[in-house]
């Protein structure tokens, strides 16, 4: 739209125009006309925001991230090879073993000894259960609720654990 042919006085509401001078070599070009609007709309404010509190939060929310991340590998690892629960089933012991060789290298007692079996204890709890949602489906039977079980302990343990160190 040419500015001859538009009244000055007369604007789109919230729309600006930027307009780009002809370069130079270009004689029967028309010029570029690029139109950005004034305010974003309520969706992008709204996302937006949502990303900057994530982006803000993100140290609190890991088990969140990690949580979506595990469900997802599961998805793709029980679609792709189903086999592989059987691997994982085996490695979801790991955090028991290293209760077990903690215990022997470094005895620990009273609130260590605990911290060591409650964390070894949702380790290996979240492994068995990546196994067996590799093995046979994220959301099959109560593997559904078992993740959001412990997806819900593992973020109010880190929510405890980061407020008081």
């Amino acid at each position: 739209m040419s500015s001859r042919t538009r009244a000055r006085g007369m604007k789109a509401a919230g729309v600006h125009t930027v307009r780009i001078p002809r370069q130079r070599g270009r004689r029967a070009g028309q010029p570029f006309v690029i139109v950005v609007p004034e305010q974003p709309s309520l969706t992008r404010e709204a996302a937006g925001w949502v990303g900057r509190m994530l982006w803000r939060h993100r140290g609190a929310l890991a088990p969140t991230g990690l949580s979506l991340l595990a469900l997802a590998a599961a998805g793709v690892l029980h679609a792709t090879a189903p086999w592989t629960g059987l691997v994982l089933a085996v490695l979801a012991a790991g955090p028991a073993v290293w209760v077990l060789l903690m215990q022997r290298r470094r005895p620990g007692t009273g609130s260590a000894l605990a911290w060591r079996i409650g964390l070894a204890a949702l380790a290996t709890l979240g492994g068995g259960w990546f196994a067996a949602a590799a093995g046979f489906g994220p959301l099959t039977g109560p593997l559904g609720w078992l993740w959001l079980l412990i997806w819900g302990t593992a973020q109010t343990v880190w929510l405890i654990v980061r407020r008081t160190h």
